[in-house]
Order: structure tokens, then sequence, then C-alpha cells
């Protein structure tokens, strides 16, 4: 499938792995070396950073490349980078959020974007499907239409098989891993946020991160009170779960009672990214470097009243 690559770096339908990785079109795997078990509990994801835009959606699109990058959770990957030299497994997107969102039940899908009727089973009738966000996006965040046709529910189908499912068996079998090994798994699901989102509800400054646990249903309370305190201690202004309390992936996985514990982490743009440019700033590699530093701690911690949850 002919791709379009907004930025370098990126995966490509099929790429020779180095030892610790696993890279497709569909998503990217980086783990700590070569150890048969993976040496921490940690599953990292960032499931809204991907760049590969295919010629199948370009050829359909209303709007250009840098219109639709807007979708994105742009450099979020980069962000978390350093995460396997902690121990933690990493799991990234290829192809674009505005392609086909990881973040949403794969049948998510909005009817009137379709020129043919969606099967019985399709979920058209959920909130982020009525703000234009499903499994595929009928607007980029401004609210512009993406489309100037409709899509049929074929080319759908050809998404969810070609990247949303891949992705999900990959991100399972990560998780079942780290639990295997550890007794228990921790997924932590990486965002970033537009600037205008994180001052809802705020009414003295932006919250700089928001933590989502489901509002308590998809992770012990340690986890989301640890990554907050470190996160403070770094000078950081954390909310939870508004205006964010997790996604998809947070609450597909996130099974306590299971021993998986999943938190969804939404980081305000501004902290790194020219949002008008998508270009980052010099605030960027502050952030990752204090990104790392959570890694580390995380990585490090005590998490045994985890394994008995």
């Amino acid at each position: 499938m002919p791709v379009m690559n907004a930025l370098p770096s990126q995966p490509g339908a099929e790429t020779p792995a180095p030892n610790g990785e696993s890279i497709t079109a569909a998503f990217e795997i980086r783990r700590a070396g070569t150890a048969a078990a993976p040496p921490t509990p940690l599953v990292f994801a960032s499931p809204h950073s991907g760049r590969l835009y295919p010629e199948d959606m370009m050829s359909a699109a209303a709007l250009d490349a840098v219109s639709i990058r807007r979708s994105e959770d742009a450099f979020v990957d980069d962000l978390i980078a350093s995460a396997p030299g902690h121990g933690a497994a990493v799991i990234t997107a290829g192809f674009a959020r505005a392609y086909i969102d990881l973040n949403r039940e794969p049948f998510e899908l909005d009817a009137t974007m379709f020129a043919d009727e969606l099967p019985e089973f399709a979920r058209s009738r959920t909130a982020r499907v009525a703000a234009g966000l499903g499994a595929i996006a009928r607007v980029v965040s401004e609210g512009q239409e993406i489309y100037h046709r409709k899509l049929t529910f074929a080319e759908a189908k050809a998404r969810i098989e070609g990247a949303h499912r891949p992705y999900h068996d990959a991100l399972a079998g990560l998780i079942g891993e780290a639990q295997a090994a550890h007794g228990f798994a921790i997924l932590v699901d990486w965002h970033s946020m537009p600037a205008a989102a994180a001052r809802a509800g705020s009414r003295d400054r932006p919250s700089d991160i928001v933590l989502g646990d489901r509002f308590g249903a998809a992770c012990a309370g340690v986890l989301p009170s640890r990554v907050e305190r470190e996160l403070e201690g770094l000078g950081y202004r954390v909310a939870r779960n508004t205006p964010y309390a997790g996604g998809y992936t947070t609450e597909h996985y996130g099974r306590p009672g299971r021993r998986v514990h999943a938190l969804q982490v939404e980081m305000n743009r501004a902290l790194y990214l020219d949002e008008a440019t998508l270009t980052p700033t010099s605030g960027f590699e502050r952030l990752r470097g204090h990104l790392e530093a959570l890694t580390r701690t995380l990585a490090g911690a005590d998490w045994s009243a985890l394994r008995a949850a």
C-alpha cells in the first residue's frame, strides 16, 4: 500500500528489526535488550503519534497533509523513546490517527461517512462518533471535514484489519508477556492534548498533565497516585480524569481484578510543541528528560501490591 510519510524515521511497510524490536507499517515495538522475559511490568503505548498517510486515504481527502496532521499526538513517540532503556516495552503506531484511530473500538464508525450501509455490529451511536472522532475520523481537531467523498465499508474494514487489529494483537501480547513474567502488568497509554483542552475546567492556569484511570476503574489507586506525586515533584500541574478519563485502550485493557492496570497520560502540547507549525519547541528536551526520570522511577518502584490486587 503506497503511503505518505509525513516525517522521517518512521516504520516502513516491512522493515528488518534489530534486536529487541519489531517493526511493521501498523506498529513498532521496542523492548529492553534481548532478554527472554520483560525485565519490568511496564508497557508503554503511543497510539496517536503515527505519521503514515496511505494514498487510499489522501486521494479521498479534502484537506492537505499539514491540516490533517493536526490530529496527531505529534512527537509523543519521541518523548518516550528512552523507555526501553529502563525496562519498559514500547509500542507506537505507524499509521496516522486520522487514517485509523487505535484508541477507539474497531467498528466505532459514523454511518454518515459511508456510501453503503454499515453492518449491524458497527457502533455508530457513541459520543465519540457524534463528535466526528470514531475509529475513522470525520473531522480533524478544528472541526474541518477530512473527506471530499463518502467512503465504503470495505475501505474501513481494510484499515481495521490492516492496522487496528495487528496493533492491538501486539499490545495484548506485550501485556500478556509482562503479566506472565511479573504476575501483573502496568500499561501506560501516552497522549498529548491541545492547549485549549488543557484549560478545560481550570480556574487559574491550565493543567500540564491529565491522568485518566476511568475514575478508578482501570487501575489500582497506587499507580496514578505514584505518577502524580512524581510529576508534581518535577513541577507539573496534574489533574485527574478531567477532561480526559481514558479512552478505549484504558477501558479495554484496564482490569485491576485480573492484575492488568492501565493509565492514560495526556500532556499539554504547549509544554513541548508549537501547535501552529507542529514543530518542537525548546521545552521538548526538558519534557523528554522528565519523562525519562519518571520512567526510571516507575521501573524501580516496588509494585508488589499490584501483584496481590
